[in-house]
């Protein structure tokens, strides 16, 4: 890995070309997305299935778009003993930490004849999509549908390519722990598309969550608007602030970790200890042989890895803060104390044995994060995303004469006299206006 002081005339290029590498899709994605997403909006299943037949390699029919019971039957009984004992434990977990989500209905009724509510309530159909491409991730769905099912969600889809028409088995499991009886074996810009604007076979959501590659992510922002969706998720980054208190492998480890998801993920090390840096370089050369991903994960650093050095643990800070990273791990000997520093980060790791490889599976909080910089204003996936929140007020005709004569003189500073005139209907006849007649 490159090591690059941040003093250094080329970090500033260095830093803008890893935090910039998915911020914009080339001309060609975009009119091929668009193309897809259009066509699919104008033309449903038909375009549907020509377009999973042309990507995916398997024909759809109609009736089947959506698995049958003896295909998710067929798919969870690969499923070993072993892989749903972690299931389990990753769904538990996750659960719990998000029970914790659910928001509370707000009621003020402290002034006389004035009540104000907030009504929370839940979507009632939402769209799930997890990658089924060069892997297939059910930690993805549990991480989308478990908040939702918490939230109150009535009905939850969940769209993921199948492999020759068939169901991943961990997918279908992952399914089968959250409640999830509808699998649709659709995947790519076409799969969001045919969520966003329903289809004969595809019933239109509310919402689409989950991350997916860059067709899935332009699909997603196309169909904003339309449809709610979570966020636009970019490739995946780590960025680790180490002291060189912790082995060099840990940090080494951590970093090919975040590199394996695919070529344009980002893995960033920053310290101000120059001796550790080039010792964690010397681990990540070590620890990537015989690895099953070591192609992607080599490309992906040598393209959007580095390890930034800066003259003080503080300094480390300002660069975390600039790059706002989907994970940030505090690998120091008292993270605790640093961890007023960062502002901006999507799940934070705080300790050497606290890799982002836990929160990926079942550390609990969710693993569905902002990326790309976006966590300067973005959250996590939660219940929260799930719920809607409705405003109730509520004037007695006491009140609205405290307050009539102020809505009426702000929409005349507005020059909206119908807005003056539904206040002014009302003032006749009001306990205030007797008074002020009088």
């Amino acid at each position: 890995m490159r090591i690059i002081r941040t003093s250094d005339s080329r970090f500033e290029e260095v830093f803008r070309q890893i935090a910039g590498r998915g911020r914009v899709f080339d001309e060609d994605l975009w009119k091929g997305t668009y193309r897809i997403v259009r066509d699919v909006a104008e033309r449903g299943d038909a375009a549907l299935f020509a377009y999973t037949e042309q990507y995916d390699g398997y024909r759809l029919v109609p009736g089947a778009v959506a698995a049958s019971s003896a295909e998710i039957d067929a798919a969870i009984s690969a499923v070993t003993p072993e892989e749903w004992k972690i299931l389990r434990l990753g769904a538990e977990r996750i659960e719990r930490y998000h029970r914790r989500q659910v928001l509370p209905e707000l009621r003020i009724d402290e002034e006389e004849g004035v009540i104000l509510e907030q009504r929370v309530l839940p979507l009632e159909r939402v769209g799930v999509y997890a990658p089924g491409g060069l892997a297939a991730y059910p930690s993805t769905v549990l991480m989308a549908a478990i908040p939702a099912r918490i939230a109150g969600v009535k009905e939850i889809l969940l769209a993921s390519p199948a492999r020759e028409g068939r169901l991943h088995p961990l997918i279908a499991a992952a399914a089968q722990l959250c409640g999830i009886t509808v699998i649709l074996k659709i995947g790519g810009a076409q799969a969001i598309a045919a969520l966003a604007y329903g289809t004969a076979s595809v019933p239109r959501v509310d919402k689409i969550v989950g991350p997916g590659n860059a067709f899935v992510a332009a699909a997603k922002r196309i169909v904003f608007g339309e449809v709610s969706i979570d966020m636009i998720a970019g490739p995946s980054e780590v960025l680790i602030v180490a002291d060189g208190s912790a082995p060099a492998s840990f940090a080494a480890a951590d970093l090919i970790a975040q590199a394996e998801h695919d070529e344009t993920a980002s893995a960033i090390l920053v310290t101000p200890d120059a001796r550790y840096a080039s010792q964690v370089a010397a681990e990540v050369d070590r620890l990537v042989s015989g690895l099953s991903r070591r192609e992607i994960l080599v490309r992906a650093l040598e393209r959007f890895g580095a390890i930034f050095l800066v003259e003080r643990l503080e300094d480390a800070a300002e660069v975390a803060n600039r790059f706002a990273p989907e994970h940030l791990e505090l690998m120091v000997a008292d993270p605790r104390h640093i961890l007023p520093w960062f502002r901006h980060a999507g799940s934070i790791f705080l300790g050497a044995y606290t890799p982002e490889a836990i929160g990926d599976y079942l550390a609990g909080p969710n693993h569905i994060l902002p990326t790309g910089g976006t966590a300067r204003f973005s959250s996590p996936l939660g219940v929260y995303d799930f719920l809607k929140r409705t405003s109730v007020l509520q004037f007695s005709p006491e009140a609205f004469g405290r307050y009539g004569a102020a809505v009426k003189a702000f929409a005349g500073m507005e020059g909206l006299t119908g807005h003056g005139l539904a206040a002014s209907v009302r003032m006749i006849g009001t306990p205030s206006d007797r008074s002020d007649s009088r």
